[in-house]
């Protein structure tokens, strides 16, 4: 299941994925803790995030070098560009739709940018890059979206503010801008993923650093110990190597199906919630979660036999 240009394997790009997503889904539970332990507010927290982040990352890079799946450097001029595109994409996705969930609150905020990602991802790589989805693929779609829906809304408890809204979609157009850009680069095998992650968390962290220091930098807390290892678990765990994963699987596995595997992020959050903070498991959440489940395991079978009958039409050994 190899991808012929970049050299990492399909399925291999796709179990970075769900690794990448369920590291997602345990961010909210320690943002929750750090807002418990500090008075921390959630831009600085997104910007020591990605700053602790980068610093992580810059070091595995210079300790254990680029993968033997990243192709050579590009030139410096379309590394910057690349950088610049992704962390910029990127900046918009974690602030619009932190805004997004003070308007409007969480459960509504969650699903439209979670929902309308798979969307406009969808029909951004159906117009760009003639990527389709088939009837098998659009079903899985409808499925985990549905699944989304039923597990984030399914208690019942949301209001709906319009500014919060349009602000939530506009933190999936900037997901949906850095996924496809992501796997628009990879398809041409000159996309170095370590060096691009950190390229574009430098220029996050640029862009989220005003807006941070406008909020207020340096947190109070009478647990400085504890702020410190929970920053260092958000900064390491859903952060460092979440990301250098999803940015690797998504430069090799369709951008729709990138997109509803990120939905394990709120699966794997509410797994946490009821086995680790002892919220009730209720119907809905036990539903959605099926949906959902059911949805990503369709959709990335469909993915690797798609890859594994691309490589028997260019004649290659495909393993069992």
């Amino acid at each position: 299941m190899s991808n012929n240009v970049s050299g990492l394997p399909v399925g291999r790009g796709l179990i970075y994925l769900v690794v990448a997503g369920a590291a997602w889904g345990t961010a909210g539970a320690a943002a929750s803790l750090v807002y418990r332990t500090s008075d921390m507010g959630p831009i600085a927290l997104s910007f020591w995030r990605c700053a602790a982040g980068l610093a992580v990352l810059y070091a595995a890079r210079l300790l254990f070098g680029r993968s033997r799946a990243d192709a050579a450097p590009a030139p410096l001029g379309r590394r910057v560009a690349r950088a610049t595109a992704t962390g910029a994409g990127l900046a918009v996705f974690q602030t619009a739709y932190f805004a997004a969930v003070s308007a409007t609150g969480l459960a509504v905020a969650t699903v439209v940018t979670l929902g309308a990602g798979p969307v406009l991802i969808a029909l951004g790589a159906r117009l760009t890059m003639g990527e389709r989805l088939g009837r098998g693929g659009l079903a899985s779609v409808a499925g985990a979206l549905t699944g989304l829906v039923v597990l984030v809304l399914g208690g019942g408890k949301a209001t709906v503010d319009p500014a919060g809204v349009l602000l939530a979609l506009l933190s999936a157009a900037g997901y949906s801008a850095m996924t496809l850009l992501t796997r628009w680069w990879g398809r041409d095998g000159g996309t170095d993923s370590s060096g691009a992650t950190v390229g574009a968390f430098a220029v996050t962290s640029l862009v989220l650093l005003p807006f941070a220091a406008v909020e207020g930098l340096m947190p109070h807390t009478d647990a400085p110990g504890a702020l410190l290892l929970l920053l260092a678990y958000v900064a390491t765990v859903p952060t460092a190597l979440a990301y250098g994963l999803y940015f690797a699987g998504a430069a090799v596995v369709r951008s729709a199906t990138v997109s509803v595997i990120m939905l394990l992020e709120p699966v794997s959050a509410a797994v946490l919630a009821v086995a680790v903070l002892g919220e009730r498991l209720t119907a809905a959440t036990l539903a959605g979660t099926l949906l959902m489940l059911g949805s990503v395991a369709g959709l990335a079978a469909g993915e690797a036999r798609d890859a594994r009958a691309a490589r028997r039409a260019r004649g290659e050994a495909v393993p069992a």
